[in-house]
């Protein structure tokens, strides 16, 4: 069962709560001043956890089920830190019963600036990175600026007057978060130096309709991956350095060769697509993610839009499960810039013995693949893994509702990391 979102951040604050109250006296626990001391101290703990799930540690991905999950999670408790850090700024955290003390002694100007500063650059990188109009490329290099506003928020727990010690369970419950924290911080920031990489050659390039196919044969460490997964890629090539996600176009085979299909939708992308060639070394790092075929499914349904048909042709290449038979691939496309073709994916279909459905725009036969599939088998067997935009994804759970298919029968990843 994979962590969700709400239940971590609950986790954090109702950990938190109880470690503080702990340390105050009983009669004060019903004030703003309390719930302040909680949020305050949640806000960090969030943070800290934050650091934590953005490390790509592939424990932290199993825990949550796919690094899709995580970097979601990622995204809210990040959100419900500055809602936490708002209300602890506007109302104080002390009151004339508490015991308060400093962990570390600062200068009176000194606290009150790490104070407004953490809150003013932790509210400005939050704000920021939910705005999708920030390219990709200025949005990694806002977000860096997290590690140091990380430190400079710990620095403001240690250097404030407080009832928390560094004895105390809030004490401890911080110290160690922040400790794991700063050293997941460390590591991201060291990433493309220690983390599992494989070093490949860029043997084959294929040009589409705003769209670019890459074929990439290992030269050192490389590694083994299922269907399905996504790998991390940096270019060693001026202006594509900065690893970026993309899903694994292909099954895993002895020459240890590894494909990926990349539409051109934003400025990394185009980029990438005009400056690739032939020849051109790169780290990848893999394998992540857990988009895996349901091998106990008695019905499949397949759903892969534009880029998004990706892990479904290296589902089509796998033989470890096979049962072809009873999965149907529904390819949603537009025909002005699909890429691969529709006919190349009918091929590779029929060649596994699954069945295909082409679905262009404007077309309803994704609608009659699922009312097909209902009337075949009874609707809590027909399993769905999706992989496409967010609007087509609504409207698949549209279809699951209309015909009575479980909403947990449905398989998909997030496309954004952001």
């Amino acid at each position: 069962m994979a962590i969700k979102s709400w239940q971590v951040i609950s986790s954090i604050v109702l950990i938190t709560s109880i470690a503080v109250v702990i340390q105050i006296p009983s009669n004060t626990w019903a004030t703003a001043a309390t719930a302040s001391l909680i949020l305050g101290a949640s806000a960090l703990a969030c943070m800290a956890t934050s650091c934590i799930l953005a490390s790509r540690w592939h424990s932290i991905e199993w825990l949550f089920g796919g690094l899709d999950r995580v970097y979601e999670t990622h995204k809210w408790i990040g959100i419900w830190a500055l809602v936490f850090a708002a209300y602890h700024l506007v109302f104080k955290a002390e009151l004339d019963a508490w015991e308060l003390a400093s962990i570390l002694e600062l200068p009176k100007y000194w606290t009150r600036l790490v104070r407004q500063l953490s809150f003013v650059v932790l509210g400005l990188i939050i704000l920021l990175a939910l705005n999708r109009k920030i390219p990709y490329g200025n949005w990694r290099w806002l977000h860096k600026f997290s590690g140091p506003l990380f430190l400079i928020v710990i620095l403001h727990w240690l250097s404030i007057e407080s009832p928390i010690t560094l004895t105390s369970p809030a004490g401890i419950w911080l110290a160690l978060l922040c400790t794991v924290g700063v050293i997941a911080a460390l590591y991201k920031l060291l990433y493309p130096f220690i983390a599992k990489s494989g070093e490949y050659k860029l043997s084959t390039v294929s040009h589409g309709k705003a769209a670019v196919h890459l074929e990439f044969e290992p030269v050192r460490n490389g590694f083994v991956f299922e269907a399905g997964q996504f790998a991390f890629i940096s270019l060693k090539a001026a202006g594509l350095h900065e690893p970026h996600p993309f899903t694994i176009a292909n099954a895993y085979s002895d020459n240890g060769h590894i494909h990926f299909v990349i539409r051109e939708l934003g400025d990394y992308t185009k980029k990438l697509s005009k400056k690739v060639k032939v020849g051109m070394l790169a780290d990848i790092y893999a394998p992540y993610g857990n988009f895996k075929r349901q091998p106990s499914a008695k019905r499949e349904i397949w759903i892969g839009a534009g880029v998004g048909i990706s892990p479904f042709i290296s589902w089509l290449e796998d033989k470890t499960i096979g049962h072809f038979e009873r999965a149907t691939l529904v390819y949603c496309f537009d025909p002005a810039r699909a890429f691969p073709s529709a006919e190349h994916m009918q091929e590779m279909t029929v060649q596994s013995g699954a069945e295909f459905v082409a679905n262009p725009s404007g077309s309803e036969a994704l609608a009659e693949t699922i009312r097909q599939a209902t009337s075949e088998v009874d609707p809590k067997d027909v399993q769905i893994s999706f992989c496409g935009p967010e609007g087509l994804l609504q409207k698949v759970q549209e279809l699951m509702k209309e015909n009575s298919i479980p909403t947990n029968n449905i398989h998909y990843e997030f496309f954004d990391f952001r």
